[in-house]
């Protein structure tokens, strides 16, 4: 399907998949003119981006686990062992961040006139 169908498809504009593309998350084909085409399990490929970023991973994390995701429903996907490590990472290193606002904000809090 050209770029303009899997838009339509999946709800996702031209410009992100060209961008999904660019970071190496969504193959395409090229033809002869120059379009791209993308194959029939690019629909589910582009649900399981837009859910991994929603959650709050990069794409560069996204590149290097997307290859293990497995399963038919792109929102409840199988998880290999490397995507389980990956976002045991992620929450710890969101728990910490987390951790730092909440210092920060309590600093910012204590300037306040009670």
């Amino acid at each position: 399907m050209l770029i303009g169908e899997l838009a339509a498809r999946t709800g996702v504009s031209q410009r992100a998949l060209r961008y999904y593309e660019q970071q190496g998350l969504l193959p395409a084909e090229r033809d002869p003119n120059g379009y791209r085409r993308y194959g029939a399990d690019s629909v589910r490929t582009v649900a399981r981006i837009r859910a991994l970023l929603a959650a709050g991973l990069s794409t560069e994390v996204i590149r290097d686990v997307l290859p293990c995701v497995g399963g038919g429903d792109p929102i409840e996907m199988e998880l290999c062992p490397d995507l389980v490590r990956t976002i045991r990472r992620e929450i710890a290193q969101m728990d910490a961040r987390i951790g730092e606002l909440h210092c920060s904000r309590s600093a910012l809090a204590g300037y306040l006139p009670g």
